[in-house]
């Protein structure tokens, strides 16, 4: 006989209380029942019920295997369940969070592609350079850039991010060369709020990881405003590719020190542990692996 219908059998024979209970809910006869419960007796070496012509009860052992056999027909309907809604089509409001420069200059690009596969998903998606709280604010996933604290999320890695340094013609023009990451320390360095790069920048170069302090009259929270001060001949910009991609192409930006390279930046999509992903959550991790991983 099949193990799991055995179990199957005998946890509806003791939670109806009978035999014949069991099988007119199950649609089989009680001598079926019974022959699925001998089965397992069998097989175990233990007897699971003790029996009278009136009633019917649980061994000791019977009572212990009742409790693990519950669990186990819960787990595999929880089985069945996951393949349903992989299955199912992806519907519902998706709340995402990403940072402001990769979600304005990147994310935004593709997430029309996401939509169009998936028309039956709304998505809400916010963008901030804070660190959010996934759980607290209710998003279904979050962009992160950065070294990931421990807590207690599942995180899917993307491609790492990668910041330039660059400055405009015009900035360049008027102040002294730059040769090294050192010679920074002469000049105007645009600030941004978040993480360590208000106050030092790091470089990989011929002599190794060089970290130099660097000081600004303009912070700001988002790269955005950065890169118009940049522009105007405001200072030096340290910011993503994806946020200077273009005014580096068109001349507008100048790439500095190409020997010295600046350490590329982990980035994840999180999410809330949760052993049932829901199909539109599901669509979208795997959407946003394919296009930034």
């Amino acid at each position: 006989m099949d193990r799991l219908t055995s179990l199957s059998v005998f946890v509806k024979a003791v939670d109806l209380g009978s035999f014949s209970a069991a099988g007119a809910a199950l649609q089989m006869s009680s001598q079926q029942v019974g022959k699925h419960v001998q089965g397992l007796e069998a097989r175990l070496g233990v007897r699971l019920l003790s029996r009278t012509t009136r009633r019917q009860s649980l061994t000791d052992f019977g009572r212990a295997f009742y409790e693990r056999a519950r669990i186990i027909l819960a787990e595999v309907d929880a089985a069945e369940n996951l393949a349903e809604e992989t299955r199912a089509v992806p519907t519902g409001k998706l709340r995402i969070n990403a940072p402001v420069s990769f979600g304005m200059r990147t994310l935004a690009a593709k997430l029309p592609d996401y939509m169009k596969a998936f028309p039956k998903v709304e998505v809400e998606l916010t963008l901030s350079n804070r660190s959010i709280d996934l759980v607290d604010e209710g998003y279904d996933a979050v962009f992160r850039v950065g070294r990931l604290s421990d807590s207690g999320l599942i995180a899917r890695p993307l491609a790492p991010y990668r910041l330039v340094l660059c400055a405009a013609p015009s900035y360049l023009a008027g102040h002294p060369p730059i040769t090294s990451p050192w010679d920074l320390q002469a000049h105007d360095c645009l600030g941004f709020t978040h993480t360590e790069l208000r106050t030092h920048w790091s470089f990989d170069g011929p002599e190794g990881k060089v970290v130099v302090p660097v000081t600004s009259r303009l912070m700001v929270d988002h790269g955005e405003p950065l890169l118009c001060a940049a522009m105007a001949g405001l200072g030096i910009l340290l910011q993503p590719l994806e946020l200077v991609r273009e005014a580096i192409a068109d001349g507008r930006l100048v790439e500095l020190l190409p020997d010295y390279k600046v350490p590329s930046r982990p980035m994840h999509l999180l999410y809330a542990p949760d052993r049932r992903v829901t199909p539109k959550l599901r669509s979208f991790l795997d959407f946003s692996v394919k296009a930034f991983g």
